[in-house]
């Protein structure tokens, strides 16, 4: 875990302009039933449609679905999205685009509204 940390701060630190001046949320401050901006590195691919994003404060689950996930084990990425309004745990995070270290925008078709 500690690594992840590492990788993803020294990531940050060497990130395009436009990808480091997104403004996020660590993963550990998101709030249920709010749209978010949070950046880390792609931990676990969980599913087909969903991955694991971790940051230096935790990880939360992110939803790309009804689409496969666009990015690898390691890769940092910024995510935007509705960070789910359901009470019951774990929170998840419904991506609306992931945008990646080089610049790329990648935006999800939304079918779970």
């Amino acid at each position: 875990m500690k690594f992840l940390v590492i990788a993803a701060f020294c990531a940050a630190l060497t990130a395009p302009a436009a990808f480091a001046d997104t403004p996020t949320t660590p993963i550990a401050d998101v709030q249920r039933g709010t749209m978010v901006n949070v950046a880390g590195t792609v931990a676990r691919i969980t599913d087909e449609d969903e991955f694991r994003l971790t940051d230096a404060s935790g990880s939360i689950r992110i939803y790309v679905g009804p689409n496969w996930v666009p990015a690898e084990v390691g890769e940092n990425v910024v995510v935007s999205g509705f960070v789910d309004d359901d009470l019951i745990p774990p929170r998840e995070i419904y991506a609306r685009s992931l945008t990646r270290a080089d610049g790329t925008v990648i935006t999800f078709d939304r079918r779970y509204e």
